[in-house]
């Protein structure tokens, strides 16, 4: 009952039309939720995603639940996330894909997520690393270990949302650091963020974590661009 009196005053809303939800809808009503552009990649290990990092880096599966498009439901979405606070919604996306991954052989293998990680002074500000949500929801899904304190960024940057695609490449070199080699070493771990543009942020991470020796990547995010 009180619930239902908060709800009367502060109606949660659908992150994505602004319509209050429905009594049994979380974060997104039934209407965008049926909308939104579903990638259904996790069941083909041939997919655009894996396809981004041939010749770059070895993975052993990548997936994207979502196409990213500009103005879409999607940059919506992810915005809300990152600049509104809207933490529940990474939750709601990691518990989807996580539920879709669960039933997969080849992600049932994986020993820890291990999300990419901010700089400190990025994370204070934000407050928040907006993909941690996304990867407990898939560790809990999975049942394996959630690890933040892995793999560190070490250089500030400001948001490349606007730079060039060339131009990211130099600005993502060096910028992370394995501060816990011990805990993957032999390891197969899944590394998630999320948004793949051109790959490069999740190529250097992936390549700092092989340092660790003998470690397999796979890859899981939000969305991917369309």
């Amino acid at each position: 009952m009180f619930q239902e009196l908060v709800n009367l005053f502060y109606p949660k809303i659908c992150q994505i039309c602004d319509d209050p939800l429905l009594k049994n809808e979380r974060v997104l009503c039934l209407k965008c939720l049926h909308e939104l552009p579903v990638a259904n990649y996790s069941f083909n290990n041939e997919n655009p995603v894996k396809k981004v990092f041939y010749g770059r880096v070895s993975v052993e599966n990548a997936t994207s639940l979502l196409i990213f498009k500009k103005k879409g439901s999607v940059q919506k979405l992810i915005h809300q996330l990152k600049y509104k606070g809207q933490q529940e919604i990474g939750s709601f996306l990691g518990a989807w894909l996580g539920a879709e991954l669960a039933k997969i052989p080849a992600y049932c293998e994986i020993d820890a997520v291990i999300p990419v990680p901010l700089h400190k002074l990025k994370l204070r500000s934000r407050g928040f690393n907006q993909v941690e949500g996304f990867g407990k929801g898939l560790a809990e899904a999975l049942k394996i270990p959630y690890l933040d304190q892995v793999l560190l960024k070490k250089s500030f940057s400001t948001t490349q949302t606007m730079k060039e695609r060339l131009a990211r490449w130099g600005n993502i070199e060096e910028t992370f650091i394995l501060a816990r080699p011990q805990d993957i070493k032999n390891k197969h771990v899944l590394l998630v963020d999320d948004l793949i543009t051109t790959g490069a942020t999740l190529e250097a991470c992936a390549n700092t974590l092989k340092e660790a020796g003998g470690v397999k990547i796979s890859i899981a995010t939000m969305a991917v661009t369309g």
